[in-house]
Formats: structure tokens, sequence, C-alpha cells
């Protein structure tokens, strides 16, 4: 074991390191390769009809709808898993272990993805649940580690970073996949199909073996280790329960928790839709739509690079509250613009200005959190996983949102400008956050 000090240059860059190993999943699987491949894989056109429908189960899903109920149910998981997890974690002192399991199942369901056929469906799906599961639960973990390893005056910083490791890193495994897949033959495959299910093996391989570096330096956990008994079942529950309790006591906190639940839900979900308003809202002409949005994706990345060192910068100069007032504020006018924009050039614009502030938020409202955390808060795990749980549920009722604004008018332009009210509600819970020293 590799004890390092807190705050330890060596320990920080390690934590911040395991960004880069795990971004690839929320890259290739989530936004670019895997909904291509899927939607490919799913659609089938006879006679000049299309036919989307899937069959699993014995019963005909809409393929959309089916990958979106394996989306939610594993959310929903994640969701009630991760307080469990967390209060088990830090009460036996083995945070390191749990991270590793999450992180080995994700990345295995992911090579696992290279086997996805209609003939075994349930294999597939099962993989891209697990793979969801193992990324998100890993993070209740990761993001726990952030006040242990760092001083409050260096977690901005450090967040950031590690942010924009990640999206540096994703998008160089994303260009390497575009270009077998693309050049497929230059490569010497015979089709685009078999480069497409190897970058699924990359991306597991990739999240493997670049952890290898943050699990050298972590620390084990942040507690002597303890015996597991058959009360360390009820320890998270009651580890929980009383989480909740010290939060409501926490003004600050509860407020700014408050405040997150509301902007990351919309932030979450116009990143959930985004693809599918590039390919039923705009005007693509003569344009490949799949290009253009890989485009996009790849424009989100890159930018929010910068946005996350920019966001890190106004925080130390104006404090971290204000800065995401700021950000918020800027986010309401991308959806109104978002309302207007029909062209690629446009959509573009609109993916550049989103990245700048999807980077930021992101970053901060991770490290705000952690500042806004007791000085004597020992269970970090079981803070963070109201963090987490915080995001996840506001997923699902953005997404339930988005459906039935979109449902009700036949088109996703009012479920954006629908989004503005959590950033407004967001905005005025931060207003009411009281004044804090950063």
């Amino acid at each position: 074991m590799h004890t390092l000090p807190k705050g330890s240059k060596k320990l920080l860059n390690a934590w911040a390191f395991y960004d880069w190993a795990n971004s690839v999943y929320s890259l290739v699987i989530s936004s670019a390769i895997f909904p291509i491949f899927y939607g490919a894989l799913t659609i089938t056109e006879e006679n000049g009809i299309t036919n989307d429908t899937v069959s699993f189960l014995g019963i005909d899903f809409n393929n959309d709808t089916l990958i979106s109920y394996v989306t939610g149910l594993a959310f929903l998981v994640v969701s009630i898993l991760s307080p469990f997890l967390s209060g088990i974690a830090d009460y036996v002192g083995n945070k390191k272990n749990f991270m590793k399991f999450f992180c080995y199942m994700g990345a295995i369901s992911c090579i696992g993805l290279f086997w996805f056929n209609l003939e075994q469906l349930w294999f597939g799906l099962l993989c891209y649940f697990l793979a969801l599961i193992g990324f998100w639960g890993s993070l209740v973990f990761y993001n726990s580690y952030l006040p242990d390893i760092a001083f409050p005056e260096q977690q901005d910083k450090i967040s950031a970073k590690g942010y924009s490791l990640g999206y540096f890193g994703s998008v160089i495994l994303l260009i390497l996949c575009l270009m077998m897949i693309l050049m497929y033959d230059t490569f010497g495959f015979e089709s685009k199909d078999f480069p497409t299910r190897l970058s699924f093996i990359l991306t597991g391989v990739w999240w493997i073996v670049f952890s290898q570096y943050t699990y050298y330096y972590l620390p084990k956990g942040n507690k002597t280790n303890q015996k597991v008994t058959k009360d360390v079942l009820f320890n998270g529950f009651r580890e929980l329960k009383k989480i909740w309790f010290r939060i409501k006591e926490n003004l600050q906190l509860r407020r700014y928790l408050y405040a997150f639940f509301l902007y990351s839900m919309a932030v979450q979900t116009i990143m959930l839709i985004a693809t599918y308003f590039g390919i039923e809202e705009l005007e693509w002409g003569e344009q490949d739509s799949t290009t253009g949005l890989i485009i996009s994706i790849l424009l989100i990345q890159l930018v929010a690079i910068l946005g996350a060192f920019l966001t890190s910068r106004a925080s130390g100069k104006f404090g971290n509250i204000q800065t995401l007032i700021v950000i918020n504020l800027l986010w309401i006018g991308i959806c109104v613009y978002a309302y207007f924009i029909t062209t690629p050039f446009q959509f573009y614009i609109a993916a550049s200005l989103v990245g700048l502030v999807m980077g930021g938020i992101q970053s901060l409202s991770r490290s705000t959190y952690s500042k806004l955390l007791p000085n004597d808060a020992i269970d970090t795990a079981s803070y963070f996983s109201f963090y987490d749980v915080s995001e996840k549920i506001g997923i699902v009722i953005g997404m339930f949102s988005y459906g039935f604004i979109a449902q009700i008018t036949g088109s996703i332009r009012y479920s954006i400008l629908f989004l503005i009210l959590f950033f407004v509600l967001g905005v005025f819970l931060l207003l009411r956050v009281p004044k804090t020293k950063f």
C-alpha cells in the first residue's frame, strides 16, 4: 500500500486520473458509438417500410422504448444501491474495494457488448445494464474520496482537472474508434460491424488498464478496518437515516442540495435528449446526420475542457455559488437559443455552448458540495450517495417531464423551453444558500 499524505500532488493526480479511465464509457457507450450501433441493429427496412420493433421476452417493443426502459431500470438500481453500499463502505473502511468491484463489472460488461445481437438480445441488454450500473456505482466511491485526498482550497482545481482529463481521454479513444469504423478497409476489416464491436472491447480494456494508476495510490478507506457482521447490512440504512438528518440540520448543505437537484435535472435531461433533438428537429439536407451528431459530441467534449478550467478560475475569483448562478443563467439562454435553431451550423454553435457550461457546472457542483460537508465528516461516501442519488432521481423526473411535454405538444422544442423552469428554480434556491467562505 502506498500511503501518501492528504493534499499530495501525486495523490491528487492519481485520483483525477480515474476520470481519464472511466469517461470513455460515457462517450463511446452512452453518447456516440453504441447508440448508433443499437439503432442499426434494431431498425430494419423491407419493401421501403421501416421497422423499429424489437421482440424481447415475448413482447414487442419500439427499439427506443426498450433501451429507455433498460436505462431507467439501471438508474433506479443505482439510486437504491448507492446509499446502501456507501454506508457499508464507510463502516468497514474499504471504499477502494467497492470502487474496484463496480469498475471491473462495468468494464467487463462493456467488453461483453462485443457479442450483442438480436438472437441473444437478453445478453446484450444485460451487458448494457451492468455497464451503466458499474459506471455510476464506481463514481459514488470515486467522488467520496475528494474531501479525503484534497484540502478545501484544492478541491475546485483538482475536480476540474479530473473532468478535463476525462473529456480529453475519451475523445482520444472515440477518434481512434471512429477511424477504425469509417476507414475499416484501410485497417483490413471487411465491414464496419467488427470495428464497431471492437470499440466496446477497447472501452472496457481502457477503463481497466488506466484505473490501475488510481488504485495504486488511493488509500483503502478512511476508517480502521472492521469485521463484516450481520449488523453491517442494517448499518447501511442507519447511515442513510443519520446523514439525512444531518443534511436537514445543515441549512447551507440542504438548500444547495435542493438547488443541485433541480438544475442537474435539466442539465442531465438535455444531455440525454440532445441526439434525439438533432435527429428529429434539424434540417440536415445532404449532410449525413450521424456524422454531424458525432461532430457535435466531439465539440461538446473538447469545449468542456476549457469550460471546466474557466469555471475553476471564476469560482476562485467570484465564489462557487455566484459562479453557479451565472452558469445556470447561461443555460437558460442556451435553452432559448435551442428552441429557434433549425440548421446543423446552429446546432454546432449550441453544442459548443453546451460543452462550455457543461464542463463547468459538473466540476464546480461536485467540489462545492464537497466544501459544504461538515469539517468533521468521516462518512463521506454516505454524504456523496445523497449527491449521486439526487442526480439519478433528477434524471428520471427530467426524462418523464420531457416525454410528457413532447407527447402533448408534438415537439421536443417545447420540452427544451419547459426545462428552463428547472434552471430558474435552481437559481432561486442558489440565491437562498447562506453566504459561504468560498
